[in-house]
């Protein structure tokens, strides 16, 4: 299994590096998206998107790079897509304040905005940032989070991306995380708010299964220390009642699936109430039943993401180190009979 660091607390001009995001293009082309915080390692404050390419297959990565920015605020949640029809690499994320943290979005009805940028050059440079929050987002709802990771395009060309919400009560306030999506069905010009599938999930990763189906694995707030899961037979317009899959241990804290063929490919902390132990596991069923896996990294570890590389084997980008699951964002490699 290969290894190496791709961002590190205290390295480069931010104070430090979260929230993984990996896309493979047609071209084998390989970026890795972080979000570069400024100031301090909390989830608000001046962020940045940063990325940084591999046109060997994830074996060297070329130096950072901006590729979004918000003024002095808070971008978050880079979750990418690429439209194979006509070669746009979309780029969702949100936007708020510096000041305003996820309380205040919750509590206060602080803004939370929905906004994208997109590549015509895989990825070399970036379009000024679109407001999609009227699009996308109801008047009631309160927190809004993209991924964050990956998205999808489905065989019919419909560009989806996982996303979750909190919506406003009537005494003030938020109810509970609610998974969803978002989708475009013309390139990108418009999107749609796709079906809720479950209250008390929230950040959660897609993919397509062989059959046409859409699977969608959550993080859970059902206090049972496992993910929460989904399948969709009409591309994420409705959701079959979602399950709590006790193959999938979890700490509360995001995780990435993608699809390969007839094989799905799963990664997360897996640990019940810890966040280490990042593990990587695949399913020949549609994530009815999940392999044993394979531990990348038996430490401290927390956010990731995954993909395909040209040559076939498994990428996963994440978050981790020897005392704290933050050290730095790292880049992982292995063979499909590595994952156990």
């Amino acid at each position: 299994m290969e290894k190496q660091a791709l961002y590190l607390t205290g390295h480069g001009p931010y104070h430090g590096y979260r929230i993984p995001s990996l896309i493979t293009l047609p071209t084998g082309r390989v970026i890795a998206f972080a979000e570069g915080r400024l100031e301090n390692m909390g989830d608000n404050g001046s962020i940045d998107i940063v990325a940084r390419i591999s046109d060997d297959g994830g074996v060297s990565f070329g130096p950072q790079f901006l590729v979004a920015h918000y003024g002095v605020n808070t971008l978050n949640n880079p979750a990418p897509v690429y439209d194979r029809e006509t070669g746009v690499l979309w780029l969702l994320l949100n936007g708020n304040l510096k000041e305003e943290d996820e309380v205040k979005v919750l509590w206060e009805g602080a803004g939370r905005t929905v906004v994208c940028t997109k590549s015509l050059d895989n990825g070399e440079t970036w379009s000024p940032l679109e407001d999609l929050t009227a699009q996308v987002k109801k008047t009631n709802w309160t927190w809004y989070a993209m991924g964050p990771c990956h998205g999808a395009q489905l065989k019919s060309g419909r560009l989806i991306i996982p996303c979750n919400h909190a919506v406003k009560t009537p005494e003030g306030g938020s109810g509970p995380y609610i998974s969803h999506t978002v989708y475009s069905d013309d390139h990108g010009k418009t999107w749609r708010i796709g079906g809720d599938v479950g209250e008390y999930t929230n950040e959660c990763s897609l993919a397509e299964l062989s059959d046409g189906r859409l699977y969608i694995n959550m993080r859970s707030y059902h206090k049972k220390g496992v993910r929460a899961a989904a399948w969709s037979q009409d591309e994420g317009a409705s959701w079959q009642p979602l399950i709590l899959d006790e193959q999938l241990p979890d700490p509360v804290c995001q995780g990435a699936v993608l699809s390969n063929g007839d094989t799905l490919y799963f990664c997360n902390a897996a640990d019940s109430k810890e966040r280490r132990r990042l593990t990587l596991r695949k399913s020949t069923d549609g994530g009815k039943s999940w392999s044993r896996g394979t531990v990348i990294q038996p430490g401290p570890a927390a956010y990731s993401d995954i993909t395909i590389l040209p040559d076939g084997r498994i990428a996963c980008l994440f978050e981790g180190g020897i005392d704290d699951a933050y050290d730095g964002i790292y880049l992982s490699i292995l063979s499909k009979d590595e994952v156990q």
